[in-house]
């Protein structure tokens, strides 16, 4: 993918639209649904797996996608970011969880084959808004986090057993427990991948 590509102008499906959203030519507002997550199995032993995801397919194996999310959660387990939803035992997903008024988790969920991993970091629960980088070398991926949309920190790389093929990936917002609120993703594009084969970063242009 050599030119940057406006993600709202792609061929977009949702896997379970929302009653309440909003797409513009500049963003994307979901309304989340109280009861509304996506988890496989893994320690609790339950599935969750009703979340809205907006995505847009693709072949091309290497490109990064990069959005800026802005968000009003309140209850805890409320989350929103980037999601790769494959299929319901296959996905990824990067988002800020929110705890209480001390803390939220900003973290990154990675399923093959039926099982989720959880891997967070605890963030102050004033921050409101987090920018997000997904990469892709073939069957590969990198997820990487930002205040600025500027400077980009690595969340973690990891591999799809399924991913290697045609893949869907785009963004998601969710309410677990209680509640509902308003999830605001915008600056949405598709670039060349910034993510090189020798593990150094591109710098975007």
């Amino acid at each position: 993918m050599k030119e940057t590509t406006d993600f709202l102008q792609m061929n977009l499906e949702w896997t379970r639209k929302p009653a309440k959203t909003e797409i513009t030519n500049h963003d994307v507002v979901i309304t989340t649904e109280m009861g509304t997550d996506l988890w496989q199995r893994t320690y609790y032993g339950f599935s969750n797996d009703n979340a809205p995801v907006l995505q847009a397919r693709t072949s091309e194996k290497y490109f990064s996608f990069i959005v800026k999310t802005q968000f009003e959660s309140k209850e805890r387990f409320d989350q929103c970011g980037v999601a790769m939803y494959l299929d319901s035992d296959n996905w990824f997903k990067a988002s800020i969880e929110y705890e209480d008024e001390k803390i939220q988790r900003l973290g990154s969920v990675v399923t093959n084959h039926g099982y989720s991993d959880w891997a967070t970091t605890d963030i102050p629960s004033d921050i409101k808004e987090m920018w997000y980088r997904f990469s892709r070398r073939e069957s590969d991926y990198c997820i990487e986090c930002s205040m600025d949309g500027k400077n980009f920190k690595q969340m973690r790389i990891f591999h799809m057993w399924e991913g290697a093929g045609e893949i869907t990936f785009g963004i998601y917002a969710c309410s677990p427990t209680a509640g509902s609120y308003k999830a605001v993703f915008s600056d949405m594009k598709v670039t060349e991948c910034q993510w090189a084969a020798d593990g150094e970063w591109r710098v975007e242009k």
